[in-house]
């Protein structure tokens, strides 16, 4: 057997990483969860250690690889005036949306919390895209969009009709400034050269931003064991590790699979959540969660069939969940 059949292998561990990676953003919101009624942290506080965590343990992978680096290193980056005002975006909306998911998740649940996130981000940063001059909507982009708020209407919807009606409607409101603010940091990312560590810049830059925000609205530490540990794993596991299997994995695999893989995190999010938590969705409200995550799904395969049959390279306007 020689080296050439093994040639799939790469593609294959690249799944296997977008596919652990999506598991590992799926456990963000339980943990987060986990972390407020252990410690009475309110979702800023929870938000603020997970980007401090995951910006220390980023910076520092970061630097070691430029380390290692230097024996060849790559042309330098021309850290323009534009390009630093579109990371300090990107590090403001990294730091506006991981406040608004553990502030949905704490008022609506970590599975609508998710699943209206995650359904609406994609669809957010199409219509984005266009508004900026990269086109208009196609045909296929309005259809996912009206059948995934008839979704977020379901989901919402329903859902608010049993106790706790408004506690949902604003968690679901929380929930669509996080799908927001996460399309305008992947509008921002978009468009840094090649070279930027624009996850890393990003994390530290909405980590920093985040800070004094914190301090004036009374940062609240902690000292229980249990609460710093999933502290600790909230910043390293769906943050550091998760965005490192992601880029890594992400080389090997097409842009439409690894879109439709990280997928599993809605569905981890409420999988855990009904093992862990209780929640429960009705079932007119998984409907309307699976045509949000279908409209998403088919957006996703009509580029990717658009594109290959241009010969063109895929959407570079990728998801990625909070």
């Amino acid at each position: 057997m020689t080296g050439r059949t093994l040639q799939p292998a790469p593609s294959a561990r690249g799944f296997v990483l977008v596919v652990l990676a999506a598991l590992c953003w799926g456990t963000s919101g339980i943990t987060g969860d986990l972390v407020a009624d252990r410690t009475d942290l309110d979702p800023l506080d929870v938000a603020w250690h997970r980007m401090a965590v995951g910006a220390a343990a980023l910076l520092t992978v970061h630097l070691l690889g430029r380390r290692r680096a230097a024996r060849s290193p790559a042309p330098p980056v021309a850290w323009s005036g534009p390009l630093r005002r579109r990371l300090a975006g990107v590090g403001a909306g990294l730091a506006v949306y991981q406040s608004a998911y553990f502030a949905a998740v704490a008022t609506a649940g970590v599975s609508i919390a998710t699943l209206v996130a995650l359904g609406l981000a994609p669809l957010l940063v199409a219509v984005g895209a266009a508004a900026l001059g990269h086109g208009r909507p196609d045909r296929a982009t309005t259809a996912a969009l009206v059948v995934a708020l008839a979704g977020l209407v379901l989901l919402v919807g329903v859902s608010a009709g049993g106790d706790g009606g408004d506690a949902v409607v604003l968690g679901a409101l929380a929930a669509v400034g996080c799908a927001a603010a996460y399309a305008a940091v992947v509008l921002l990312s978009a468009g840094a050269p090649a070279g930027v560590p624009t996850t890393t810049v990003g994390f530290t830059v909405g980590a920093v931003l985040l800070t004094p925000v914190a301090l004036t609205a009374g940062l609240d530490l902690t000292t229980d064991p249990l609460g710093l540990a999933l502290l600790l794993y909230l910043g390293l596991v769906p943050t550091a590790l998760a965005y490192g299997l992601f880029f890594t994995g992400v080389r090997a695999v097409p842009a439409a699979v690894a879109s439709i893989v990280t997928l599993l995190e809605p569905l981890t999010a409420t999988a855990l959540a009904a093992v862990v938590l209780g929640e429960r969705l009705t079932p007119t409200a998984l409907v309307g969660g699976a045509l949000m995550l279908g409209a998403v799904t088919a957006l996703y395969l009509r580029r990717m069939g658009d594109s290959n049959s241009r010969g063109l390279a895929p959407n570079p306007l990728s998801k990625r969940a909070p």
